[in-house]
């Protein structure tokens, strides 16, 4: 899975940043077709210490504002659990990144370019 912000930190680096605070997380979209609905994780985002989670999850509660609602019956229901998600400051999957073997010694994964 790709992860956004930790391009260029060496793997002490992040835990550092964890020590003090960062997490991983994820935001989550939903985009609705008729009668198909899809509930999507985005990418992993590394928040520093202090750094605001909300904002970056302004762009996939938009997407789900403007994509979601559509589909009978669940495109309503994912839509608000989206925002729901995205405005508690995304999903922490700090815990799950730190216990990856990424962690036990092998570099964190860096971001794709695209």
């Amino acid at each position: 899975m790709k992860i956004c912000g930790i391009e260029g930190m060496t793997h002490e680096q992040v835990q550092q940043e964890v020590q003090r605070g960062g997490r991983f997380v994820m935001y989550q979209y939903c985009i609705s077709v008729l009668v198909m609905t899809f509930k999507r994780p985005s990418s992993i985002y590394f928040l520093r210490a202090g750094e605001g989670a909300v904002g970056k999850g302004l762009g996939f509660s938009g997407l789900s504002m403007l994509l979601g609602w559509w589909g009978i019956p669940w495109g309503p229901i994912y839509t608000l659990q989206s925002f729901w998600v995205n405005f508690r400051g995304g999903r922490d999957v700090t815990r799950e990144i730190l216990n990856s073997p990424a962690a036990a010694g092998q570099p964190i994964p860096q971001a794709q370019r695209a």
